[in-house]
């Protein structure tokens, strides 16, 4: 049922029984309306001078709100110039408002912008192209077998410090592997806490080419563990342990919420590289690309700063929402 505003009867009627000692229960039922309308309507309208309600200026204070709500603002294509910019850049409706909140811009709400998205894509546009469910196909998935390679004296994730799951210190890695339709393929490396990604191009996922890479691209960083899936790439473990001085689990098979970040990670490269894409030409460069991109992208968990500002605390910030502008 719709809700209905209260009317000035009812407002002059509610003034009348408060007067004559009514409780708000037997307000409300007498009105044929909820207690906790007539509770709110106390609350929320009584005058801030003597506590006093009078139905009257209850009627002004309802009317004032309502026309300032920004459920009465009308946006224009010029309100949104802003926000298809940053949509191209692959932000998120809720990145873009809560980005721009952080840089003291007040923006229309994500609700707003996902109906504009909406409306554009009803006469034929295609912003709805960048968000990042746009070309996702779900099926179902039942039940099943682990049918990948078996490996012998693997550390599983039970095994892992509980101070990894309280994501409270950096150095603590996720890692998988995204294919094409031929056998190239891209390593995927993320930091728990700060999401902070690492990306490497594989000719092939072949086990001693993903301990290279991941060698290479985390010999600069912080690594305390790194926590995979169970395909058979990550099956010359002990090399990168050895490599980077860590200590390598593996999570349990089908358990894909035990490395949650990376693969949120992976859905967000997948709006670069799609399903059934050919990766054999992709360089290390556009890998690099990549993985520059979406550290720049604000996240929510991180009170929308982006995972380059928390792993690198001491970097300028970037400004990318105000400094954009207007044309």
């Amino acid at each position: 049922m719709a809700y209905k505003q209260l009317s000035d009867g009812e407002r002059y009627g509610i003034a009348l029984m408060r007067k004559q000692g009514f409780a708000v229960a037997q307000i409300a039922c007498a009105l044929g309306r909820h207690r906790s309308t007539v509770y709110r309507e106390l609350q929320r309208n009584r005058s801030a001078h003597d506590n006093c309600y009078r139905p009257s200026h209850a009627g002004e204070k309802t009317r004032a709100r309502r026309s300032h709500s920004r459920r009465n603002q009308r946006y224009g294509p010029e309100d949104f110039h802003l926000v298809e910019h940053l949509l191209c850049e692959k932000l998120s409706p809720e990145q873009i408002v809560g980005r721009s909140r952080r840089e003291g811009l007040r923006l229309m709400s994500h609700e707003t912008i996902y109906l504009w998205i909406k409306a554009d894509q009803e006469r034929g546009g295609s912003l709805f192209r960048h968000l990042r469910g746009s070309r996702k196909q779900r099926r179902k998935r039942y039940g099943r077998s682990d049918s990948r390679g078996r490996l012998a004296g693997k550390r599983m994730i039970g095994e892992r410090p509980p101070v990894v799951d309280e994501r409270s210190r950096v150095g603590d890695w996720e890692a998988d592997t995204v294919h094409g339709k031929d056998t190239a393929a891209v390593l995927t490396l993320v930091e728990r806490k700060t999401g902070l990604l690492r990306l490497g191009k594989l000719a092939r996922a072949t086990a001693d080419l993903t301990a290279q890479r991941t060698c290479e691209l985390l010999h600069l960083d912080h690594v305390h563990t790194i926590t995979a899936d169970n395909g058979t790439e990550f099956h010359s473990y002990k090399q990168i342990e050895a490599g980077l001085d860590t200590t390598f689990y593996f999570a349990n098979p089908h358990h894909a919420w035990e490395r949650g970040t990376n693969e949120n990670t992976n859905a967000l490269i997948r709006q670069f590289l799609p399903k059934g894409t050919s990766l054999r030409n992709l360089s290390q460069e556009d890998c690099d690309r990549i993985a520059e991109l979406l550290n720049n992208r604000p996240r929510r968990r991180l009170g929308y700063k982006t995972p380059n500002e928390v792993y690198y605390p001491n970097r300028l910030p970037r400004h990318f929402v105000a400094s954009c502008g207007k044309p």
